[in-house]
């Protein structure tokens, strides 16, 4: 494929806008307006308008952050791990991996917001805050992880930034060149610029790969530190890192199959790209049913009455269906993955991903709601939760915001590297094929 070619495809989906494209921002926005309604009758009415009280003081919007927390985790195991180990295959990925982290940790971030009642609170846990609060920890390795995937997308993003800098159309805007002027940095591609920019981008991968373990890690340890049935547990750590990359892989691969055929780029998303993505979502499904039956074998087997309240309520109580239902849906992402070759890598592998975004949401929320409903005294009854409206609206909106965010990020820059697939070019075509693992023909 001609290095010309490869930039024309790139570019034409920032410049081409159809009324598809124009309907979809029509009808995500609708959903945000519908949402922040929703947020300003919460600020003005009070808490008191959704499902949580002082028995069970989390609810949905906790759930929604701790997702939003764990798919973030793509930019790193699918961009970092795969840059620093020369995988030539990750070039078409990258780019989705990186605008995933950033745009989920801003979206995971503003649930607390929601959950907290009223903006202002935020600066009290900054300003009030004690560093002996693992809530304090999680707020200070958040805000560092944001600032390095900010970091790390824009790095990649310069050298594209300055192709559509020289190849803007005729009738560009003036405010669409100046900004594309500014980013770019003084670009001009000199073997001088190339060296230093490979070697900051490893740099960073290097660096991002710890921070985004320490994030869920600290993610974990705001239940793990608290002395609640099946919360206060040392497994909580590595458990949410496992959930988090899983989710965080499934929901790049959605993205990738929306813009694949969104913007016609069949040529660049291919099928090794779905089943090495397939094989990774193998292994975390395998890690994540090992940890659910860890939990679930220790926690049946002991006789601590309090542990096996909240046990009994997921597994048969009130809470059951929502429980078996994330089985459920993990489950037949394992069978979608592990035939998937037979039925059609990329249809079974980005069913499989759908329905294991399905169940890390439903086990984000078996995690929060039932240990809250439970009370550590006797004499107390069992609190509720039933969300409200509002909060379905402020879930709903929070969604369709971050679907919005990514048109608009595409709307503005590629969705694939440019320079990355160009320099995928001068790579000989035996090299391609060993870095592959599999030979095209197979999965094609």
């Amino acid at each position: 494929m001609m290095k010309e070619k490869i930039t024309s495809d790139l570019m034409r989906p920032v410049f081409e806008t159809g009324a598809k494209y124009y309907l979809t921002v029509i009808v995500l926005t609708g959903i945000v307006l519908w949402g922040l309604f929703a947020w300003v009758y919460q600020l003005t009415f009070g808490l008191g308008v959704s499902g949580m009280k002082n028995s069970v003081a989390w609810g949905l919007y906790i759930t929604n952050f701790i997702f939003f927390i764990g798919i973030s985790h793509a930019g790193t195991l699918v961009s970092a791990i795969l840059r620093l180990t020369n995988a030539e295959w990750r070039r078409p990925i990258t780019r989705v991996a990186e605008t995933v982290a950033v745009f989920a940790l801003i979206f995971g971030g503003i649930q607390i917001i929601f959950d907290l009642g009223h903006p202002q609170r935020v600066l009290d846990v900054i300003i009030y805050g004690r560093f002996q609060s693992p809530l304090l920890w999680d707020v200070t390795c958040i805000g560092i992880y944001l600032m390095s995937c900010i970091f790390y997308l824009y790095l990649p993003l310069i050298p594209d930034i300055a192709t559509l800098r020289d190849n803007l159309p005729i009738n560009t805007s003036k405010w669409r060149r100046n900004f594309y002027q500014k980013l770019s940095i003084g670009w001009v591609g000199s073997e001088k610029q190339r060296r230093y920019l490979h070697k900051t981008i490893a740099v960073m991968a290097v660096l991002i790969i710890p921070i985004a373990i320490s994030v869920h890690t600290v993610v974990s340890w705001v239940f793990g530190m608290t002395l609640r049935p099946m919360w206060h547990s040392t497994i909580f750590g590595p458990y949410f890192v496992t959930g988090a990359i899983y989710s965080g892989i499934a929901t790049v691969i959605i993205v990738m199959s929306v813009m694949r055929k969104a913007y016609k780029l069949q040529n660049y998303m291919k099928p090794i790209h779905y089943n090495n993505l397939g094989k990774l979502l193998i292994l975390m499904v395998c890690l994540w049913f090992y940890f659910i039956f860890a939990e679930f074998l220790t926690t049946g087997y002991g006789t601590f009455l309090y542990e096996l309240k909240v046990f009994h309520s997921k597994v048969l109580g009130e809470f059951a269906p929502i429980f078996w239902g994330m089985v459920s849906c993990m489950a037949a992402a394992f069978f979608l993955l592990l035939f998937r070759k037979r039925l059609g890598v990329i249809g079974a592998t980005t069913l499989a991903s759908i329905f294991v975004n399905i169940g890390m949401w439903l086990e984000r929320f078996t995690i929060i709601v039932p240990s809250l409903t439970k009370p550590l005294q006797e004499g107390y009854k069992a609190g509720l939760y039933q969300p409200t409206w509002i909060e379905w609206s402020i879930t709903l909106a929070s969604f369709a915001a971050f679907a919005l965010a990514l048109c608009i990020f595409y709307k503005l820059f590629p969705v694939i590297s440019i320079w990355e697939e160009k320099e995928e070019e001068d790579i000989p075509q035996v090299v391609k094929r060993i870095e592959t693992y599999l030979p095209s023909e197979e999965i094609g």
